[in-house]
Parts: C-alpha cells; sequence; structure tokens
C-alpha cells in the first residue's frame, strides 16, 4: 500500500472497479444492470463493487449536471485572485466566503502567483462585471483578480 505525503493510505482501484468507475464518470445516470451488461459481470457483483467503493469514500457523490445555458447561465468564466494579507480573515476563511457568492460554482485554493481560483456561471458578461468588481473585489482579503472568460468547454 502507497502513502500520500500526510502519511494517509492511497486507495487502489483494480482494473475491474476501474471500468466501473470510468462508466459512472462519463454517465452517472447509467444503471447498476447497463453497467453489468456493458462489462458483461453480474449485477449484484457490479453493485456490490459501487456500494465498496461508495463505502470507501472513492465515489463521494453521483451527481446531475445541468446544461447550465438552458437554465440562463450562459456564460462561464475563470477567475484568478490575490489574498491580500488581513488581520480580519484568513486566505482559508476568504475562500469560505468567496465560495457563498451567487454564482460561484468552485472555489481552488491554489499555488503559484496567484491564491484563489474560482469557477463561474451567470446569464451575462454584465452580470458577471458586477459579482467581480462590486462583491468580490469589496471583500477584505481580496487583492486584484484577472478574470477570464470561457469561449467554449472542449471537456468539464
Amino acid at each position: 500500500m502507497s502513502l500520500r505525503p500526510n502519511g494517509s493510505p492511497v486507495e487502489a482501484l483494480d482494473e475491474t472497479d476501474r471500468e466501473i468507475l470510468d462508466l459512472l464518470v462519463v454517465d452517472a445516470s447509467r444503471s447498476i444492470a447497463e453497467i453489468a451488461r456493458l462489462l458483461s459481470m453480474p449485477r449484484p457483483t457490479v453493485q456490490y463493487r459501487v456500494q465498496k467503493m461508495r463505502e470507501r469514500g472513492i465515489i463521494k457523490a453521483i451527481k446531475a449536471i445541468p446544461d447550465y445555458a438552458k437554465l440562463g447561465k450562459q456564460v462561464t468564466a475563470f477567475v484568478l485572485v490575490n489574498f491580500l494579507p488581513n488581520p480580519d480573515v484568513s486566505q482559508r476563511e476568504l475562500a469560505e466566503k468567496v465560495s457563498k457568492l451567487q454564482g460561484v460554482h468552485e472555489v481552488h485554493v491554489i499555488s503559484g502567483e496567484w491564491d484563489l481560483l474560482l469557477k463561474v456561471r451567470v446569464g451575462s458578461m454584465e452580470e458577471l462585471g458586477r459579482m467581480v468588481i462590486d462583491r468580490l473585489r469589496a471583500m477584505k482579503g481580496v487583492g486584484h483578480t484577472v478574470t477570464c472568460a470561457s469561449f467554449t468547454a472542449v471537456k468539464e
């Protein structure tokens, strides 16, 4: 068993678990019966393996992925944020506060020149501007930002 740098074990998957997981990642709405048929395996075996991966925390959740454009969220953007050291808020606290802003779908604490990476989905460029300028930049701990609008998603 290999260990992560923090000493926790790395979860190993055999080839069958990997195939099941790959099918679920592509389309989590697939039924156990469909996965079993695609892999030529008994349904109870697939169900057991999925349950074990859930118990081990390998499968954290099975989610619906909406078509955001059909929900009026046509604009996807990535926002890089510099943390401005501040006695009122830590970088982790800022990340938590930013995650609660409407339209923010992901917040990553990152290394390098920038401190946070946000994935934002909004209805228009104007709405994106209001969110970044009026709400995000007004938060204690936010230094400067760079916003990159996505033209199209090739793979998410």
